[in-house]
């Protein structure tokens, strides 16, 4: 059974930044792309960014120009920089493995706070 494991949250202040990682324990196979996503208290999970085997990237319109996404393939890790936060990019975050028509692997998830 493949594992994620996100790490890399914590508390910060507003205007700060935290890099987010998602590592798995073995490579993948069959993946199609990799995502990160978030839930706030009382709100559904929301999709932050996305990546690609292409290396096509999507973000949520509410962090585009903040949060990069990346990957490494060699060490089957991917990345979320998150720059300039805000209280309301508060949550839970999420790492998604995606795989086509096949269930996806989905991380336990590392909080991120944002305040002062």
């Amino acid at each position: 059974q493949v594992q994620l494991v996100e790490s890399g949250g914590g508390l910060v202040q507003p205007g700060g930044s935290l890099r987010l990682s998602c590592a798995a324990s073995e490579r993948i196979l069959g993946i199609s792309s990799m995502a990160w996503l978030r839930q706030a208290p009382g709100k559904q999970r929301e999709l932050v960014a996305r990546i690609t085997n292409g290396g096509n990237t999507i973000y949520a319109d509410s962090v585009k120009g903040r949060f990069t996404i990346s990957r490494d393939n060699a060490k089957n890790t991917a990345y979320l920089q998150m720059n300039s936060l805000k209280p309301d990019d508060t949550a839970v975050y999420y790492c998604k493995a995606d795989r086509g028509l096949l269930a996806p692997y989905w991380g336990q998830g590392t909080q991120v706070t944002v305040s002062s």
